[in-house]
C-alpha cells in the first residue's frame, strides 16, 4: 500500500502538523482521530488495514491529520474562549492548508472529501462537513458526539456557537448550504448501542435532519456493540461499502 508521511508549519495554529496518505488513486477520505490522538492513531489501531482492500484498488486514497483536542476541548487549563478560539482556527487549517494538498494529489477527478472519525473524531469529521458542503462530498460519523458544549464550562460564543452542529444546524435556512446538504453524496451517522457508546446523541443529530429535510443515513448497530476499536474496524469498511 502506497504510504507517504509530510509535516508543515501551519500558520493558522501556529505548529507543525503532520499528515499521512495512504493510496494512488480514487476520491479522498479525510480522518480525524479520537480524543487527544494523532495523524498515525487510525494505522496503530488497525483501521487503515480494514479499508487496505479499497486503497490497494484505487477506489480511495485516505488521509489523517492531527487534531488539536489535547489543547483545546481536552485541555482543562485552557480558558475556554481560547478552546472555542482554536476550534474555528482549526477550521481554517483544513480549509485552507490540508484541502489544496489533497486537491493537488487528486487533480482534476473528484477531489471533495468524504470526511470521518471515531469518537471525538466524529464531531470533528461531522463539523467540518456541515459547515462547508460545498468543500466536502459528505461525512460518515461513528459513535459520536455533536454538542461540544459540554467542555466549555458553561461559556458560550459565536466561535462556539459556529461550531457546535446541534446549534448551528437547527438555524440553517440560506439558499447556499442548506440545498447542497440536500444533495449530499453520503451522510452517515453510526452507533452502536453497548458499553460507553451514546446512541441517543447520534438520535439528537439525526432528529435535526430530518426536521431540516436533509438526507441521511442513522445506522444504529446492536446492544453488543461497543465503544471501541473493533467495531470501528467493521464500521467504517461496512459505510465505505456501500457508497464506493
Amino acid at each position: 500500500m502506497q504510504r507517504r508521511t509530510t509535516s508543515w508549519y501551519s500558520h493558522n495554529l501556529n505548529t507543525e502538523m503532520p499528515l499521512v496518505s495512504y493510496g494512488y488513486a480514487g476520491p479522498p477520505l479525510l480522518m480525524f482521530p479520537t480524543a487527544a490522538a494523532d495523524y498515525l492513531e487510525y494505522e496503530r489501531f488497525y483501521l487503515v488495514d480494514a479499508i487496505k482492500s479499497f486503497i490497494e484498488a484505487g477506489k480511495l486514497r485516505a488521509y489523517s491529520i492531527n487534531s488539536v483536542n489535547r489543547y483545546s476541548l481536552l485541555n482543562d487549563q485552557m480558558p475556554p474562549h481560547l478552546k472555542a478560539e482554536l476550534l474555528t482556527r482549526y477550521d481554517r487549517y483544513i480549509t485552507d492548508e490540508v484541502l489544496p494538498l489533497i486537491r493537488n494529489d487528486c487533480g482534476d477527478g473528484e477531489n471533495r472529501p468524504i470526511t470521518t472519525g471515531a469518537s471525538l473524531g466524529a464531531f470533528l469529521s461531522a463539523n467540518q462537513y456541515f459547515k462547508h458542503p460545498d468543500l466536502f462530498r459528505g461525512v460518515i460519523a461513528m459513535s459520536g458526539s455533536y454538542d461540544v458544549r459540554a467542555y466549555l464550562n458553561d461559556y458560550y460564543d459565536d466561535n462556539i456557537y459556529f461550531n457546535n452542529p446541534v446549534d448551528y444546524l437547527p438555524n440553517l435556512n440560506d439558499d447556499h448550504y442548506l440545498p447542497l446538504l440536500k444533495k449530499a453524496d453520503a451522510i452517515v451517522i453510526m452507533t452502536g448501542q453497548g458499553n460507553y457508546e451514546a446512541p441517543e446523541r447520534s438520535r439528537t443529530l439525526s432528529d435535526i435532519l430530518h426536521s431540516k429535510g436533509i438526507p441521511h443515513v442513522l445506522d444504529m448497530w446492536g446492544p453488543d456493540v461497543d465503544h471501541d476499536w473493533p467495531w470501528w474496524r467493521k464500521m467504517l469498511p461496512y459505510a465505505l461499502g456501500k457508497l464506493l
